[in-house]
C-alpha cells in the first residue's frame, strides 16, 4: 500500500470531522451565539449545501491543474475555514467559516479518489479509494465522540483549533508522501470533462449514489429519536450507540472496496439489496434493544460499503475525463443526505412515528436497487465498440482512470 494513501486518509479524517462534529456541539454553539436550534442547524445545512456547490464549481475550475497541487490548495481553504470558525465571535462569521471549509470537501474527495486510484495497480483501485475514505469513517467512529468531548470540556472553539491542526498535518503529509501527478487534461479541459456527462451510465451511477446514500442517511438522521422514543434507550446512551454505526461504516468501507475490485456491479446490487433488508428488519424490531445494536452496525456496514464502488463506477464510465464526474458524485452523496433527511422528516411530520424514516429509507434504497439493476443490465448490452464492455471487470479501469 502506498504510504501516500495515509496522507489522503488523514485529510479525509479532518474533513469528515469538520462535517459531523458540529452535531454534538450545536447546543454549546447555539448558547454561545444566543441563537435558537433552527439557526444553529444552518451550520449543518449550510455546510452540506456548500459541499454540493464546491464539488462541481471548484472541481471544474481546477481540471487543468496538477492534482497534488490542487489538493494542497484545498487543504489551505479547509484550514482557513476552520481557523475562522475557531476565531468567530459572531454567528455570521461562524457560518462563513463553515461554508469556506465545506467548499473543499467535494473537490478533495473527488480529486483525491482519482489520485488514489492512480497510485495502485488496476485491480486495487477501489481498495485504494476505500483507504482514502477510511479517514471519513474514522471521523465518525473516533473523531466525533472525542471532538465533542474536547468541545464540552475546553469549549467548542478548541475542537476547531484541533481540526485546524489536523489540516496542517494532512497538508505536510501530502507534500511529503503523495507523488506529483500532472493532470492529463489540456486546453479545452472543462469541455472535455463535460463530455463524460454524455454517458448514460454516468447519470445512472449518480442517481444510484443519490438514492442509495439517501436511503441510509434518511434513516440515520432521525436515529436519536428512534433509539430513545422507540427503543427505550436513555439519551445519554445515544452517542455511544452511534459509535456502533460508525464501526459498521469503517468495516463496510474496507470490505466494500475489496469486493468492488472483484465484481463492481454485482457488489453494488448485493449491498443495496442487503441494506434494504436491514432497514426493513430494523423498522420491525426497533423496540428490541439487542436487535437495534446489531442492526446499527449492519446499517452502517452495508450502507457505506457501497461508497468505494459507487465512486469507482463513475470513474469507470467517465474514462479519461474523470475529475469533474468524480466531484459530481461526491456532491451526489450530499444531495442524497439532504433528500433522505427531507423525506424522513416528512414521514414524521405526517404522524407515521419514529420508525417511519426507516421504512422511507428502505423504499428509497429499493429505488436505488432498481436503478442499479437497470444500469448493470444496459451496461452489459452495450456494443463491443463502446467501452467499457465489462463494467464489473478491473481491466478497463486501468485504461480509463487517471
Amino acid at each position: 500500500m502506498p504510504i501516500g494513501l495515509l496522507a489522503l486518509a488523514l485529510g479525509g479524517f479532518g474533513i469528515g470531522l469538520t462535517e459531523f462534529v458540529i452535531v454534538g456541539l450545536l447546543p454549546e454553539v447555539a448558547a454561545d451565539f444566543s441563537v435558537d436550534e433552527a439557526a444553529a442547524g444552518w451550520l449543518v445545512t449550510g455546510y452540506a449545501l456548500s459541499v454540493a456547490v464546491g464539488a462541481l464549481l471548484i472541481t471544474a475550475a481546477v481540471t487543468r491543474l496538477p492534482r497534488k497541487r490542487v489538493l494542497l490548495g484545498l487543504l489551505v481553504l479547509f484550514i482557513i475555514g476552520n481557523v475562522l470558525s475557531a476565531f468567530s465571535t459572531e454567528y455570521s462569521v461562524m457560518l462563513l467559516g463553515r461554508i469556506i471549509a465545506a467548499l473543499c470537501h467535494g473537490a478533495f474527495f473527488g480529486i483525491g479518489s482519482v489520485l488514489a486510484a492512480s497510485m495502485v495497480a488496476p485491480d486495487k483501485k477501489a481498495g485504494a479509494i476505500a483507504i482514502m475514505f477510511t479517514g471519513l469513517t474514522l471521523a465518525n467512529v473516533l473523531g466525533v465522540p472525542f471532538g465533542t468531548l474536547i468541545g464540552q470540556s475546553l469549549g467548542w472553539r478548541a475542537t476547531f483549533w484541533a481540526i485546524s491542526i489536523i489540516g496542517v498535518l494532512a497538508f505536510l503529509g501530502i507534500v511529503l508522501l503523495v507523488p506529483a501527478v500532472a493532470s492529463t487534461t489540456a486546453a479545452g479541459a472543462l469541455r472535455n470533462e463535460l463530455r463524460a456527462f454524455r454517458s448514460g451510465q454516468v447519470w445512472l451511477s449518480l442517481v444510484v449514489t443519490i438514492l442509495g446514500f439517501g436511503g441510509m442517511f434518511g434513516a440515520f438522521t432521525y436515529m436519536a429519536y428512534t433509539l430513545t422514543e422507540v427503543g427505550g434507550f436513555a439519551s445519554s446512551a445515544v452517542p455511544w450507540l452511534l459509535i456502533l454505526f460508525g464501526a459498521g461504516l469503517f468495516v463496510g468501507n474496507i470490505v466494500g472496496g475489496k469486493a468492488a475490485d472483484k465484481s463492481l456491479d454485482a457488489t453494488l446490487i448485493t449491498l443495496l439489496l442487503a441494506l434494504a433488508v436491514v432497514l426493513v428488519i430494523f423498522a420491525l424490531t426497533a423496540q428490541n434493544q439487542i436487535a437495534t445494536m446489531i442492526l446499527l452496525v449492519l446499517m452502517g456496514g452495508f450502507g457505506f460499503a457501497t461508497v468505494p464502488g459507487l465512486q469507482m463506477r463513475v470513474l469507470l464510465y467517465a474514462g479519461d475525463n474523470s475529475t469533474l464526474v468524480s466531484g459530481a458524485n461526491i456532491g451526489a452523496f450530499n444531495v442524497g443526505n439532504a433528500l433522505g433527511a427531507w423525506i424522513g422528516g416528512l414521514t414524521i411530520s405526517a404522524g407515521l412515528g419514529y420508525t417511519s424514516p426507516l421504512w422511507a429509507g428502505a423504499a428509497i434504497t429499493v429505488a436505488a436497487l432498481a436503478v442499479m439493476v437497470a444500469a448493470a443490465t444496459t451496461a452489459h448490452r452495450r456494443p463491443r465498440s463502446a467501452p467499457p464492455v465489462r463494467p464489473g471487470a478491473a481491466e478497463p479501469v486501468a485504461a480509463q482512470v487517471n
